[in-house]
């Protein structure tokens, strides 16, 4: 494989997965606010609690199977971050992105922080939602 190939091959692996990231993401937040909704109606018109808690067991559900699939997608991501920054040795020190990126961002100005909040937030949700119907239940 000659290096444009290589590099191609390598952009696109890293593209495709970055896309599927953010939209998985994006199917997270529109997923989120039905159920999160379902919820909130639920208390409203006071539901069987044994509702309230197959919303909440949802809920966690959803939050734990999307930080799973975004853990996969970093995964897929990270394997062409090495190949990307060989790529780039041939740039100008300031076009090589990858490589600057790998020196200067902190761990938590990534969208992996971001992303891992967000899920870990909408589980507790989903926790807290289960604690309750467990309350009115007893």
């Amino acid at each position: 494989m000659d290096y444009l190939e290589e590099k191609n091959y390598l952009w696109e692996h890293f593209k495709f997965n970055a896309e599927q990231r953010l939209k998985a993401f994006h199917f997270f937040i529109t997923l989120t606010m039905f159920v999160n909704g379902g919820a909130f109606a639920a208390f409203e018109k006071e539901a069987h609690p044994l509702v309230i808690l197959l919303i909440g067991g949802l809920i966690c559900i959803l939050a734990l199977a999307f930080t799973v699939l975004d853990m996969r997608s970093q995964v897929l991501l990270k394997l062409t971050i090495p190949g990307l920054i060989r790529c780039e040795e041939t740039f100008s020190e300031s076009s090589r992105l990858f490589a600057l990126d790998e020196a200067n961002l902190s761990r938590y100005l990534r969208y992996t922080f971001i992303f891992r909040a967000l899920f870990t937030l909408q589980g507790l949700f989903g926790l807290a939602v289960i604690g309750y119907s467990i309350y009115q239940w007893v």
